[in-house]
């Protein structure tokens, strides 16, 4: 089973935005074609999980994570939107499946200690992600075990919306918290990418935005990633 070299995240760019492939936005029927256009231009590919309840989608399963192990060493981020109930247990089966870095949410709060805890035994990063009314200081207790912390700028689960006016500054705020830290955490947002936004959560501090059809449904993905990267 393929795997990115150890210490991947130690070797994600610094002096550009990291390119994070949604994998939810690719065409689910040619999925393998996805990613062969996409492995040229990915750091990272982004698989969303919702049961239902936390989130209102359902998405997407550890055997096709397993799939996309099979295929690549590209590193796989899962964002787990789920309730407390499994939440445990899902990260047991994507670590299984071949997840490199599992994010919860602030909002699993009552079990992010024991969620962290078994990650760092299993060896896997560790992330967390904020939903767009919860405020950014919540995650401040918890920098000290992350590897990354993306901040959601539209409503959970829900595809095709607009930036939220509030994004850029709560990417600022996530910012400053992390600066303060001293650590390396990649601050990350998701939602509401499009040309037009993309500039400004670069200026807010955003190290890689979750690219899901801005990259996707790009008529020229090379020139569209030559783009991305410039900024």
């Amino acid at each position: 089973m393929p795997r990115p070299a150890a210490g991947w995240m130690t070797r994600l760019p610094t002096d550009h935005l990291i390119a994070e492939f949604s994998m939810w936005s690719a065409d689910l029927l040619r999925l393998a074609d996805d990613l062969d256009r996409i492995t040229p231009h990915a750091d990272i590919l982004h698989v969303d999980v919702a049961d239902g309840h936390f989130a209102p989608a359902l998405l997407f399963f550890p055997d096709q994570v397993a799939r996309l192990r099979e295929a690549t060493t590209i590193p796989i981020h899962v964002h787990l939107m789920v309730d407390d109930a499994v939440l445990l247990a899902q990260i047991d089966q994507f670590v299984e499946a071949g997840a490199d870095l599992i994010s919860l949410h602030v909002e699993n709060a009552a079990l992010a200690e024991a969620a962290f805890d078994r990650l760092a035994q299993l060896g896997v990063a560790a992330g967390m992600v904020l939903r767009l009314e919860t405020p950014v200081e919540q995650a401040a207790r918890w920098l000290g075990r992350l590897d990354m912390l993306t901040l959601l700028g539209t409503a959970i689960g829900v595809k095709g919306q607009g930036l939220s006016p509030l994004a850029c500054d709560r990417l600022r705020t996530a910012g400053a918290l992390i600066a303060a830290t001293g650590r390396r955490i990649v601050l990350a947002a998701d939602g509401g990418i499009r040309d037009t936004t993309v500039p400004q959560l670069r200026a807010a501090g955003a190290e890689t935005v979750v690219l899901g059809s801005l990259a996707f449904g790009a008529p020229d993905l090379a020139a569209r990633m030559g783009w991305l990267r410039a900024l």
